[in-house]
């Protein structure tokens, strides 16, 4: 009787705990979040609501005038009817220099995480080093690099893959590669960070499996970097797509891409089609971000 008691004792006591109400959530982790919500709402969403609504202005108006809100939708059209080309060659641009930064960090990444040994300290700070320079320091060193009198140019012509009248700058070569050059670190960090934790007894089983190294890489080491790839390509051409310095300071006014155009026009205050270019670049941005992150898998990166 007093065993058959402790059970039932037990058990009411299970059932009664199961029924007591969930205790209430402290307001802690919502202060915790003011800080970064406040920061957001100043700096992204009022800016963004502030571009969309200059870009419906009445293109009549002028800076000494003032723009009126008439929700003008034409600006868009206007906008993509004037500097299409443009549009597309900076989308077709930044994916060239989000390829090359893929084909480059991949296996510099890949060997920083596998390879360096005890290097790899000073491999990662050489990643970054250039950070430590000026975007338009860095983006200038390479006018020396590829001018003509450049130690490059010189050199391919003496190895005949350039011809007498070559050259590199000025073209869409040069400004693919300062895009490439400048956010290659974009790329190696997020995939360093994901090759890092692939743990290498998973390869060594593939191996023990008798999967060839190939096999073993594309099986293994591929799928578990994805989320630092996909990262990667991201970080690389968000920033790309919209760049202007590379194309201002490496190119000629036929490589011009979206973001020459929108600095030109903010300059001139020509303002609603440059804030309706600004609105379509995020847009289409953010639909192939959307589309990509979906194709590769990695849905919880959205």
């Amino acid at each position: 009787m007093s065993v058959s008691a402790a059970h039932l004792g037990g058990g009411e006591q299970q059932q009664a705990a199961a029924v007591e109400p969930p205790q209430k959530r402290g307001v802690t982790g919502y202060i915790l979040l003011l800080p970064g919500a406040l920061w957001l709402t100043i700096f992204f969403l009022v800016p963004t609501i502030t571009l969309v609504s200059t870009s419906l202005y009445d293109p009549a108006g002028s800076v000494e005038t003032g723009y009126s809100m008439t929700w003008h939708w034409q600006n868009y059209v206007d906008g993509i009817r004037d500097y299409g080309v443009q549009f597309g060659r900076s989308l077709v641009y930044a994916l060239l220099a989000t390829v090359a930064c893929i084909l480059l960090g991949y296996p510099l990444a890949y060997a920083i995480a596998f390879k360096s040994g005890r290097w790899k300290n000073l491999m990662l700070v050489l990643v970054i080093a250039p950070f430590f320079t000026s975007f338009l320091v860095r983006t200038l060193s390479w006018q020396l690099l590829l001018g003509d009198n450049g130690f490059l140019v010189e050199t391919l012509k003496t190895l005949q893959l350039l011809g007498p009248d070559g050259h590199l700058l000025a073209t869409p070569f040069a400004v693919v590669t300062g895009l490439t050059y400048n956010f290659l670190p974009f790329m190696v960090l997020p995939l360093y960070a994901s090759l890092e934790k692939i743990d290498p007894r998973l390869v060594e089983a593939g191996h023990d499996l008798y999967a060839s190294p190939f096999t073993a890489f594309r099986k293994i080491t591929l799928p578990l970097s994805m989320p630092g790839l996909v990262a990667g390509t991201l970080l690389t051409f968000i920033p790309a797509a919209g760049d202007y310095i590379n194309a201002e300071l490496l190119g000629t006014p036929t490589t011009r891409m979206i973001g020459n155009e929108i600095q030109d026009l903010f300059g001139a205050g020509a303002y609603p089609v440059a804030a309706a270019l600004s609105v379509t670049l995020m847009a289409v941005i953010v639909a192939m971000v959307f589309l990509y992150v979906r194709r590769a898998g990695t849905e919880e990166l959205v």
